[in-house]
């Protein structure tokens, strides 16, 4: 009796598990921590880069509401104008700093951009950097990828940001503290066929920001990566988002993706997926039993492009079973 009771308790437990991750909408350690951790940000200073829009405006709204002290950046200055005044919380938007910020601008410009960063805020230089701005161009093989797009996409998913990176460090291991928090992609960790530049971008972000920790970590340098699966935003501008009408794709909103962003960094970890499934499945299965994961996605790979063509939903489970027509 007591072995029928043991048996049922743990088939419960699985069937809970399974459950969690069937609907989890984050890696089980990000959802563990529950809730943001105020204290974290509030009265320290967050620079976000691409908070005219997407998922940038919704972290400076939801950092403002918990009291942080903003500088927003982004390259169109009339809608970082915008935003700014939409911002309500414990410091009035005027006290805001806009900072317009073209990130293939080259060193100087950017060198600039940090100093005026470090002095806004009266005796506080940046605790958060939040690299959020990034540039993702349609779908396409990896093979038609053009050069222009090419460098585009390096331009500013890597080569902009790890040069911002670089020029704003030594301000913070001066401090003794500062925190970089890193947009990457569900495409960064695992293969993401019709976005293959994409992909190799945020590759690269992901092995040069881990790398950074590693180094300047007992310099009081943390580090969070954040790697969103389908996002769906109010103007059509986020994480893998095509912008594209009609499509019954399931993802995570906009909020709940900076919130999780936020939980994340809040609670120093280091490294945090944000995807519905099967994105997420995938992620699991490339990261912990990569023979599997890759299987699955060279199984994927042609059938995606094809519906992506068609601009039909390109993060189906169907894609494994036959031809999928567009939606």
């Amino acid at each position: 009796m007591l072995t029928l009771v043991f048996t049922l308790l743990f088939l419960a437990l699985i069937i809970a598990v399974l459950f969690k991750f069937v609907t989890a909408d984050g890696d089980f350690t990000l959802l563990s921590k529950g809730h943001v951790k105020r204290e974290q940000v509030e009265d320290k200073v967050v620079w976000i880069t691409g908070a005219s829009r997407g998922i940038g405006e919704v972290l400076a709204k939801q950092l403002a509401t918990l009291g942080a002290k903003l500088i927003i950046s982004a390259r169109n200055e009339a809608e970082l104008e915008r935003v700014r005044t939409q911002l309500t919380g414990k410091h009035a938007p005027d006290e805001v700093m806009v900072l317009p910020l073209d990130l293939t601008s080259g060193e100087d410009s950017l060198s600039e951009a940090v100093q005026k960063a470090e002095s806004f805020f009266a005796g506080s230089g940046v605790d958060y950097m939040i690299h959020n701005a990034a540039f993702e161009r349609p779908k396409a093989t990896a093979l038609d990828v053009t050069e222009e797009s090419l460098k585009a996409t390096f331009d500013v998913n890597v080569f902009g940001t790890i040069s911002l990176t670089r020029l704003l460090a030594p301000f913070m291991i001066r401090r003794g503290r500062g925190h970089f928090v890193v947009m990457s992609s569900a495409a960064g960790k695992s293969p993401a066929p019709g976005q293959a530049v994409y992909s190799a971008s945020k590759y690269a972000l992901n092995g040069y920001f881990h790398t950074l920790r590693s180094e300047l970590c007992r310099k009081g340098i943390k580090v969070t990566v954040v790697c969103p699966g389908p996002i769906k935003t109010t103007d059509g501008v986020g994480e893998n988002t095509s912008g594209q009408k009609g499509i019954s794709e399931k993802r995570v909103s906009s909020e709940r993706c900076a919130e999780l962003t936020i939980i994340a960094a809040t609670h120093g970890l280091k490294e945090v997926w944000i995807s519905y499934q099967p994105v997420l499945a995938v992620m699991y299965l490339v990261q912990y039993m990569p023979t599997a994961g890759y299987w699955l996605m060279d199984k994927v790979g042609e059938k995606r492009i094809e519906v992506a063509a068609q601009k039909g939903n390109t993060y189906s489970l169907s894609l494994l079973f036959g031809r999928k027509k567009a939606q």
